[in-house]
């Protein structure tokens, strides 16, 4: 228990100081979410307004195809824009999945004429407007006529970060209403984004800071900068009370390094005389690598824990396992394969060598390639299990994913890499290449594309429903029981803390703490390979 006067106020009044600050300064200027999805309106002007010209007064006198002078036309400009820091996937608007519509521009008081998509930030944004992509003015039945509303219905769209179109729309006066309320609106929500999802008005600031509050908060930043080094660097620091010192080595799933990097970096910030090694091999070989530590080490044990997809095999009975995080895998794809949903049937025949051409399931005319990861991979472990109804992947036939080698069995190319950034590097570069990753780390490529299976995307909600089946708990192992002043039980207790939970959620896998079904986490019976 800290004293009052052990309590390091000068550390939290700097952070305070700091912090404040920065809050304020983001918040000036705009909090930009996950993803977040906004809109500009570019022009919105009535077409009677146009005198500067002999030629303007043809604007307000367009006519429809019979002949009917519009009433009060308008122009109506909008730009739809990611201005977060993420791509948008359609998966990620707040509709049903069935529906194409994913967005609504709403003109009050006005119904649409006409119009038209003008402008893509990328060429590929086009073919998202096809004749059945669902974008089209909505249209209301009047006796045995039909005439279109105020509303344009936008189709959901992918857009990667900066990724924007635009909507030309003329317009005609039906309802009188004032200015302000006939401002045009996007409405619509995504998930993942930031506060409620819902659309944001992203007009560009006119405005700053004052002078006097940017002085302010200038001066305020300085002291607090100048207290914090002083505090941190210069003041004798005590360090956190769960903090251990020594050196730990991580080990085990490739897949789970970018959490073990972030949280052992974070970690050793915090607890001075901590270090950390990583050297992840894949599942088994942390497995095996731990077990073999455990044999040679002293009382205090290994220092060292192994992380791995799924559970351990019967042959180790000395290593414990902690339920850490739930995680989504998903297959992946080349680009020039055709095809981004698979049946669970066709990835069984894929993967066994039933299909060698990807217009078999109705992608192009390119050969099937396989990129697997090595047969102590927890994530190729996990596919044979959840996916390929536990029928384990026949061996390789290629060392360069292209081509078989010689002398190797004919039929599909297949071939085997070290890790998960190893297989996407391959499936980026091998056209009509397949493979498959933690889904984090295929989330942050943008050179290969996701599998949907059965329709269905790797989300949580998919996997705890029993409708997307390659997912796993990540485990962590230890060689008996630590010591509870270890670095190992240290570390164990900090990836289940808030900071290391938000570490775990931060890279797409969800602490099993926080499910609603936390059984999904528990051990269940091992497995052998």
């Amino acid at each position: 228990m800290h004293t009052v006067d052990e309590i390091p106020w000068g550390t939290i009044l700097s952070i305070v100081g700091l912090v404040v600050p920065i809050i304020a300064f983001v918040w000036e200027f705009g909090v930009a979410g996950r993803k977040r999805l906004g809109y500009r309106v570019q022009m919105d002007t009535s077409a009677r307004d146009l005198t500067q010209s002999a030629e303007a007064d043809a604007f307000a006198k367009l006519k429809l195809e019979n002949g009917r002078g519009l009433d009060d036309p308008s122009f109506a400009l909008l730009r739809i824009e990611n201005s977060g820091i993420s791509s948008i996937r359609p998966g990620d608007y707040a509709v049903p999945e069935e529906h194409k519509v994913g967005l609504h521009v709403h003109f009050p008081g006005r119904r649409v004429v006409g119009m038209a998509i003008t402008e893509f930030s990328t060429e590929s944004l086009r073919d998202s407007f096809g004749a059945d992509s669902g974008l089209q003015p909505r249209e209301i039945v009047e006796g045995d006529q039909r005439r279109t509303t105020g509303i344009i219905d936008l189709p959901k769209v992918t857009l990667n970060r900066r990724g924007h179109y635009k909507v030309l729309a003329l317009l005609e006066r039906v309802d009188e209403v004032d200015d302000e309320q006939k401002k045009p609106r996007v409405i619509g929500a995504i998930t993942g984004g930031a506060g409620t999802g819902d659309i944001m008005l992203t007009k560009s600031h006119t405005t700053g800071l004052s002078k006097p509050m940017a002085a302010l908060i200038a001066f305020l930043m300085l002291v607090s900068a100048g207290q914090l080094v002083y505090s941190l660097f210069l003041e004798p620091a005590s360090a956190p009370l769960d903090c251990a010192r020594g050196k730990l080595a991580l080990v085990g799933s490739t897949a789970f390094v970018p959490v073990l990097q972030e949280a052992g970096r974070l970690y050793a910030a915090s607890c001075p005389g901590s270090d950390f090694t990583i050297d992840a091999k894949g599942s088994l070989e942390g497995l095996i690598t731990l077990e073999q530590r455990g044999r040679t080490a002293g009382p205090e044990g290994p220092s060292a824990l192994t992380f791995s997809d799924g559970e351990k095999p019967d042959r180790f009975p000395q290593l414990l396992p902690r339920p850490v995080a739930f995680s989504l895998f998903t297959l992946v794809v080349n680009k020039e394969a055709g095809v981004q949903d698979l049946s669970l049937d066709e990835i069984r025949r894929l993967f066994s060598g039933q299909i060698a051409n990807w217009r078999d399931v109705g992608g192009r005319d390119v050969p099937v390639r396989l990129v697997n990861r090595h047969s102590d991979s927890g994530t190729r472990r996990t596919l044979e299990q959840q996916v390929l109804n536990g029928k384990w992947v026949p061996g390789d036939n290629s060392n360069d994913c292209r081509e078989a080698g010689a002398g190797a069995p004919a039929g599909v190319v297949r071939c085997s890499r070290a890790s998960t950034e190893d297989v996407l590097d391959a499936v980026a570069q091998v056209p009509g290449a397949v493979g498959y990753s933690e889904l984090g780390i295929a989330a942050g490529r943008t050179d290969v594309l996701p599998v949907r299976i059965d329709g269905h995307a790797a989300t949580l909600e998919g996997a705890l429903h029993s409708a997307y089946p390659y997912w796993q708990t990540e485990y962590a192992y230890t060689y008996g029981e630590p010591k509870a002043d270890s670095l190992a039980a240290s570390f164990l207790r900090y990836l289940t803390n808030q900071v290391g939970k938000d570490v775990v959620r931060a890279h797409g896998h969800r602490p099993c703490a926080e499910l609603g079904n936390p059984v999904l986490c528990r051990p269940s019976a091992s497995t052998t390979p």
